[in-house]
């Protein structure tokens, strides 16, 4: 989650990244979830307390993610770290970690909690980590339950004691698919190669019009507006592939309805086909809408896209021909819009 983005709860709560002034506010609901949690008995250490305090240590590590009521008052929060950062505990290189998920007493059973969850994943989907870790009490049944039901797995080998009567357990949620490629978001340094790319891969599949080539290579302006996704190689950092999909609660065309997430500009680099890159980021957009919690995964492609068409096939896609129209080029030709859709809910 960068620092543009925010996600809207269904109460009018917003998680999003803290603001320098939120820092004691953020430290108090810590505090106070803590004290009405099962370990709330236990003596806190001075390096417990100090860590909890460290909101901008926190935040220099990784992420500091809030929930701010509709009033403005902070009423959860979650850390999102890098592996071998100051307060990582479990996370192994290339993975993130999320500590600390909070949500003020007053706020709980209304959702948050898993909220801040997926919010955690989707930031350390967006840093290319390879998965999200997490350690909790053994006593904390609830959050356990939590975790599992979002689709964390136990991780029994990292297990440990971590202080005075309290044994930990480790969760794992996978993220990438794939050793050799990594997905994240574009960096501002990579949309020229990127323009480059989807160009090249949407124009050795039909000729483009002038109106709907600058749509495609206006990358930056996209990554503005919505998410730009890169798969790079994981050894040498080559750009393969890229996807586009909205921020979250918006849509890129008007194909994706109420729950559904859609996606747009899927390129392969010439020299990375019949790598399944392609495959990969499709993969990636139906991660993407399970993390959010949507059902469905919708996209518009033209006839003339052949190779994309049998991807989609192939994936479990179908045909969605009540959302299919007729496209009028500016020359007065037209062709068939095809629409597309899968359960996102379904294993990629």
């Amino acid at each position: 989650m960068t620092n543009d983005t925010a996600r809207t709860f269904v109460d009018g709560t917003t998680i999003r990244p803290i603001r320098p002034d939120e820092s004691d506010a953020e430290s108090a609901v810590i505090v106070g979830a803590f004290a009405a949690g099962p370990y709330g008995h236990l003596p806190k250490s001075a390096e417990r307390a100090a860590f909890e305090a460290d909101t901008a240590g926190r935040g220099a590590d990784g992420a500091v993610l809030v929930a701010v009521g509709a009033d403005g008052a902070v009423v959860g929060t979650a850390s999102v770290l890098r592996a071998g950062s100051r307060y990582s505990r479990v996370a192994r290189p290339g993975e993130a970690e999320v500590r600390l998920i909070s949500v003020d007493p007053s706020a709980q059973g209304a959702g948050l909690g898993a909220a801040l969850t997926r919010a955690s994943l989707e930031a350390a989907l967006d840093w290319g980590a390879s998965a999200l870790v997490l350690d909790t009490g053994s006593r904390n049944t609830r959050a356990q339950a939590l975790y599992e039901r979002l689709g964390f797995v136990r991780d029994p080998g990292r297990d440990a004691v971590v202080g005075a009567g309290v044994e930990s357990v480790v969760y794992r949620f996978p993220l990438q698919p794939r050793d050799d490629v990594v997905v994240r978001l574009m960096r501002a340094d990579e949309a020229d190669a990127v323009a480059a790319l989807v160009e090249h891969a949407y124009a050795a599949d039909f000729e483009l019009n002038a109106g709907y080539r600058a749509d495609i290579v206006a990358v930056a302006e996209r990554a503005r507006e919505h998410r730009v996704w890169v798969a790079v190689d994981a050894m040498t950092g080559e750009l393969l592939g890229t996807a586009s999909t909205p921020r979250a609660g918006e849509t890129m065309s008007p194909v994706a309805r109420d729950g559904e997430l859609d996606f747009r500009f899927l390129g392969v680099a010439p020299g990375a086909r019949r790598r399944g890159i392609g495959e990969a980021l499709v993969q990636h957009v139906l991660l993407l809408a399970r993390i959010r919690g949507l059902e469905r995964v919708v996209l518009n492609t033209g006839p003339d896209m052949l190779a994309a068409q049998r991807l989609y096939g192939r994936l479990g896609f179908s045909r969605l021909h009540e959302r299919e129209f007729t496209f009028v080029r500016p020359d007065g030709s037209s062709f068939q819009m095809l629409a597309y859709g899968r359960d996102a809910r379904l294993a990629a």
